[in-house]
């Protein structure tokens, strides 16, 4: 229990024992200005209002009775009812001695199974820079969620079935029969380009892979044998690239599109069953009341098209069946753009109306926005093509190389290199994640490898400057020693990293990755 979770707990048991209200609740928020105290209190106010008595009296009473032991210094009634806490120093000293032994934070009290489903590429071309958001958000929730002990299953839903398949491997067959194609698979997205090309421009060619993905979709052992070859060079691209962005995914969390194929069926049957579908136009779809369009018509979620074939709907129906019946899940997590928030939540609803998830399940949607470029359109190239993910990392790989060789030119050119890697790759994740997630935002390499302000590049120079200190003085950070707060910027510091394990349990909960971003670099201004 962190200290501002003390100091709620005790004030809300006075406030039960001095008003008779079981459900009296201390608000306490962090003071925003050294006058007012450490923390402060406003839940007398609501309590005041509610029972029909003066807040400052009610207040005046609560301290007097109030026994929070060594903790505070000072507790004073202000204004209408605020009450400020001075945290003592000798108790912030005690604390902070007992963090050589122990850790920031504590397992999370109630152990959950959470599924987190993100980056999910598709596999018919190379990971873009829409890919970098979803991917780099979905790692920074798994990562903080596992260090509280929970139980996390990563689900890397890759796209790796569909018509665009018949059509690549109608390519790749024609390829073959004038030679080698793996070296023409070495850079996928010029690969999809020429296939969509001939598919678009030569009928024979089209109807051949409309053909082709029939014969896919229906087991043909040759189109079978040459959809895993494509899909596996797919995921070597894939990896590729999480490696370079240290991402925790492995070919261990993929579970595709294709997995689900077999589901697809019952999926329709239950729905029939629970007399959920209605044939529009020839199609199977799902009506609810609460998605209507301008005009009040419901919006239809089509589950089956009139030629029998399947959507997105119904393969993430079967994905949560999957999630909430087989792996047991208590949260599931879609890491996805906000583009999707309709379509998320129709999925939602029908699955509960359906018994696809139980009522224990949260089911939710975590949203986010696009990176723009300085016009304020999604960021392209120049010419206008999407930039592959591997070239946005290799040129932010290559502008901190060019600021570490202007700032350390003495330097090896093996650490030169090394040093451009890590705040390269740095700057780039935390330039996102620093962000809230539902916001757009501009992308600026300037501001991303500045060494001023909430980027990267400023809390690694933090970082290597307190390691700096540490060396110089011979201190070993693992070593016994006793820290003794008497100055303000000690106090400042302290009751900074005390608020660390509500930062990341708010991290776990609400999934907003730069509420820690912004803690971290409050923390590095707080030291510096």
């Amino acid at each position: 229990m962190n200290i501002k979770q003390q100091l709620e707990t005790q004030i809300s048991e006075t406030f039960a024992r001095i008003t008779g209200e079981d459900t009296a609740k201390a608000l306490i928020n962090y003071s925003k200005a050294p006058q007012f105290g450490d923390y402060q209190s406003n839940g007398v106010m609501a309590l005041g209002k509610k029972l029909g008595r003066n807040p400052r009296e009610l207040a005046t009473e609560l301290v007097a009775q109030l026994d929070l032991g060594n903790m505070v210094e000072k507790l004073e009634v202000a204004g209408p009812g605020f009450i400020n806490i001075f945290i003592a120093s000798d108790f912030l000293s005690e604390w902070s001695n007992q963090l050589n032994h122990t850790c920031l934070l504590e397992p999370a009290e109630k152990q959950q199974t959470i599924v987190v489903d993100y980056s999910s590429p598709n596999l018919a071309k190379e990971m873009h820079v829409g890919h970098l958001r979803g991917t780099c958000i979905g790692d920074a929730v798994v990562r903080t969620l596992e260090t509280l002990g929970y139980k996390v299953i990563r689900q890397n839903h890759f796209g790796d079935w569909g018509t665009q398949f018949g059509m690549l491997i109608t390519y790749m067959l024609d390829l073959k029969s004038k030679g080698d194609v793996s070296s023409q698979l070495s850079d996928l997205e010029t690969f999809y380009r020429a296939a969509k090309e001939k598919f678009d421009s030569d009928e024979t060619f089209a109807q051949q892979a409309r053909e082709n993905v029939v014969l896919l979709q229906s087991g043909d052992q040759q189109c079978l044998k040459l959809w895993k070859e494509f899909i596996g060079i797919s995921i070597e691209h894939c990896q590729a690239v999480y490696d370079q962005l240290n991402i925790t995914l492995s070919d261990q969390d993929i579970v595709p599109e294709s997995f689900y194929n077999d589901k697809l069926p019952t999926i329709i049957q239950a729905l029939n069953d629970k007399k959920l579908l209605t044939e529009d136009n020839g199609a199977q779809c799902v009506f609810m009341d609460e998605f209507a369009g301008k005009d009040g018509s419901l919006l239809p979620t089509i589950v089956q098209k009139s030629d029998g074939g399947y959507l997105y709907a119904t393969t993430d129906l079967a994905a949560i069946q999957h999630r909430c019946k087989n792996l047991k899940a208590d949260r599931i997590l879609y890491v996805v753009d906000a583009r999707q928030s309709l379509h998320f939540q129709q999925v939602f609803a029908i699955s509960r109306l359906a018994d696809f998830s139980n009522e224990s399940c949260s089911l939710e949607h975590l949203s986010y926005g696009t990176m723009m470029g300085k016009d304020g359109k999604p960021f392209k190239t120049r010419s206008g093509d999407t930039i592959k993910l591997i070239d946005l990392i290799e040129e932010a790989t290559e502008r901190a190389f060019k600021l570490v060789d202007e700032k350390n030119p003495d330097l090896s050119s093996e650490n030169k290199k090394h040093i451009a890697k890590v705040v390269g790759v740095g700057a780039l994740k935390y330039f996102d994640l620093s962000k809230n997630r539902n916001s757009d935002y501009i992308f600026d390499w300037d501001n991303m490898l500045s060494f001023e302000g909430n980027t990267a590049p400023y809390l690694l120079y933090a970082y290597a400057r307190i390691k700096s200190i540490f060396r110089r003085q011979n201190i070993d950070a693992d070593g016994a020693f006793t820290i003794n707060i008497k100055k303000d910027a000690e106090k400042g510091l302290a009751l900074k990293l005390a608020q660390f394990s509500e930062v990341v349990e708010q991290v776990a909960a609400e999934c907003f990755p730069n509420q820690l971003c912004l803690y971290l670099y409050e923390l590095a201004g707080q030291y510096m």
